[in-house]
């Protein structure tokens, strides 16, 4: 489930929530931490299929990159920045306490975006598609898809549909949305695991004890070889004629995945 649901408009925390709750009886907040801890997994991922990518970063940082590697470590460090501003305050403040059904209209909300992004790059027919690429984001763009993954940090709401959406709008094509939305993946979900680990050290802790070490393991394996496979197909998808039918699709999910919280009540 974490495997699929991180690359997709659909919360990951919200599912691993329910199961979570269903399945080992969690409260909502061992739940929620133990959510975050299994983005671990989805972490490994990005970093194994993005390798080329984490190298060109690597050498930007010490100097010896390429233009590529250096447009990427100030997409990176600005993304990260402004995710970690507003991200660890809603963790601190909001995430820990919030329940309700409430929480799903953001996503009700992120599905109807993404099915106008789908609307408008199937109307254009060319015209007005999407074009902008790494090299052509100003600061403005940056800070944007900062402040949409920072409100991901909110329960209920998909970090990847929320960024992908905002670059979408931003006028970013569609593959490298994606592709950056990924990407973004890396250093946030580590900041994540560290606000985890400060801020919710008792409840994770919780949480691990009452599953065995194997199963654990397993889970983040797993999680691992799912999310390869998925974030292929997505870019590929996105790089197709079919990207429209994608979007719209991803569009659905969300809604679906908005009525589901807004159903049982969890974010």
């Amino acid at each position: 489930m974490q495997g699929i649901s991180e690359w997709l408009p659909v919360s990951s925390k919200t599912q691993i929530i329910i199961v979570s709750t269903y399945v080992y009886h969690f409260p909502f907040t061992q739940a929620y931490a133990f959510g975050l801890f299994l983005e671990a997994g989805s972490f490994v991922a990005a970093v194994v299929f993005f390798r080329s990518e984490v190298l060109r970063v690597l050498k930007a940082l010490v100097g010896r990159g390429d233009e590529e590697g250096r447009l990427l470590l100030k997409f990176l460090v600005v993304v990260t920045l402004v995710t970690a501003l507003i991200g660890v305050g809603i963790y601190a403040l909001i995430a820990e306490n919030a329940t309700g059904p409430v929480l799903g209209v953001p996503m009700v909300l992120l599905g109807l975006i993404l099915i106008g992004d789908g609307a408008v790059i199937h109307f254009a027919r060319g015209r007005q598609n999407p074009r902008k690429g790494l090299k052509d984001l100003t600061m403005r763009d940056l800070l944007l898809v900062g402040v949409a993954q920072g409100i991901a940090a909110l329960p209920g709401v998909s970090r990847s549909g929320v960024t992908v959406s905002a670059m979408l709008l931003l006028g970013i094509n569609p593959r490298e949305s994606f592709r950056l939305s990924f990407l973004a993946l890396i250093p946030s979900s580590i900041g994540a695991a560290l606000v985890t680990v400060i801020l919710s050290n008792l409840q994770i802790s919780s949480a691990i004890s009452a599953i065995t070490p194997p199963v654990l393991l397993l889970a983040l394996v797993v999680t691992v070889a799912v999310g390869l496979v998925l974030i292929r197909v997505l870019l590929r998808a996105a790089s197709s004629p079919r990207i429209t039918i994608l979007v719209v699709g991803l569009g659905v999910l969300a809604i679906l995945s908005g009525v589901v919280t807004i159903l049982t009540g969890f974010g």
